[in-house]
């Protein structure tokens, strides 16, 4: 897809809306009032909403989804008509670029795959704009290294925080354009890998290919897989690099709501955490996250009726005779058994700077 994209540049646009040009900056006025909902009943309020639209009482929207996961956890401060604007925005951004040259490819499909490219140049790309006589440079969104698992602040993870600020991680950049591909008709699906996500799409010249936007390339699955801390009994067990259906998408959010929860109130009674869970491996009993978060979720209150830390070096007698252990152990050996193997940071970082590497090199 390399040399695809590389013909796909933009030497102006010949007419573009300043509202385009200001969408990441000036459209941003997302508050509706600090702490003017309490959040535990947005977070319910948003739990039946996306459960809705994975058991198929509402139309399945990822948009709505990803707005009212990370609406929950900003306590009702997002706006959904400006968060839906912003999106507008950049998606009729998307069609100008798609517009304003023809695509380098003679497949039966190039309108799909321009739409595909057109996405890609929006986000990870600089597009000149002509306004009169001068020229206007948009910046890509780029990577965000600061805090880039949402372990201090989740919110690091949201679309919203992307949009504001212009940049993202592997979570809200795959995000959004998964968004953007279902606004403009694109088809694309999300896929997951060890702590990551990307972008899978398909064309007739190259089939399946990936589209990873913290670095702009278009890394080969056996890269993926050999450099990012797959097993292959992950892949056999449909844990990782495979495309996700819209319903695996929603549960996708609906994961990202419990974590949200447990990041603001902690893991609680476990309820609202362990329902969650539950919903997402209806749609898929080896979605990693879900039988992952269940499991740690579990632990946590085992340990805590004992009155123990998280540490099984101190599993007393008592707690070794609860039927639970074996019970939670079990889950740790299933998802051992499914291919699971948990990447340390430093070694997602070093993953992650791999990719950029390889990209300077392809493009000096």
């Amino acid at each position: 897809m390399k040399n695809l994209f590389k013909h796909f540049k933009i030497p102006f646009l010949l007419m573009v809306g300043l509202f385009l040009l200001c969408g990441r900056t000036t459209a941003q006025s997302q508050a509706a009032g600090p702490g003017q909902y309490a959040s535990e009943p947005l977070y319910e309020a948003a739990y039946h909403s996306i459960r809705a639209m994975i058991d198929g009482e509402k139309p399945v929207s990822f948009k709505r989804a990803v707005f009212l996961s990370e609406n929950a956890f900003l306590e009702g401060n997002l706006n959904y008509q400006v968060f839906n604007q912003q999106i507008e925005n950049l998606a009729e951004l998307s069609h100008l670029v798609r517009q304003s040259r023809p695509l380098v490819y003679d497949k039966a499909d190039s309108l799909e795959v321009a739409k595909n490219a057109a996405l890609f140049t929006v986000l990870a790309d600089s597009i000149p704009i002509l306004m009169g006589v001068d020229t206007v440079w948009l910046e890509p969104f780029t990577y965000d290294f600061k805090d880039f698992n949402g372990r201090l602040e989740w919110s690091q993870m949201f679309v919203s925080k992307l949009l504001e600020s212009g940049k993202g991680n592997c979570h809200s950049l795959p995000f959004l354009y998964k968004i953007l591909a279902d606004e403009t008709g694109a088809k694309a699906w999300l896929s997951l890998s060890p702590n990551h996500i990307y972008i899978k799409a398909r064309s007739k010249k190259d089939g399946w290919y990936n589209t990873e936007l913290t670095s702009g390339y278009f890394p080969h699955d056996a890269w993926l897989m050999a450099s990012g801390y797959v097993h292959l009994n992950a892949i056999r067990n449909g844990l990782y690099m495979d495309t996700l259906s819209k319903r695996e998408a929603i549960a996708t959010v609906l994961m990202d709501l419990a974590q949200g929860y447990q990041k603001k109130f902690g893991v609680g009674d476990g309820r609202f955490i362990l329902r969650a869970c539950d919903k997402v491996l209806e749609v898929d009993s080896t979605f990693v996250n879900a039988l992952l978060l269940r499991a740690e979720t579990q632990r946590k209150l085992l340990f805590g009726r004992y009155g123990l830390r998280y540490d099984l070096a101190e599993i007393s007698d008592s707690l070794r005779a609860d039927p639970a252990l074996e019970s939670l152990r079990g889950q740790y050996e299933e998802l051992h058994r499914l291919g699971y193997r948990r990447m340390p940071d430093a070694m997602y970082l070093d993953w992650l700077s791999s990719f950029f590497l390889v990209y300077q090199i392809l493009i000096t």
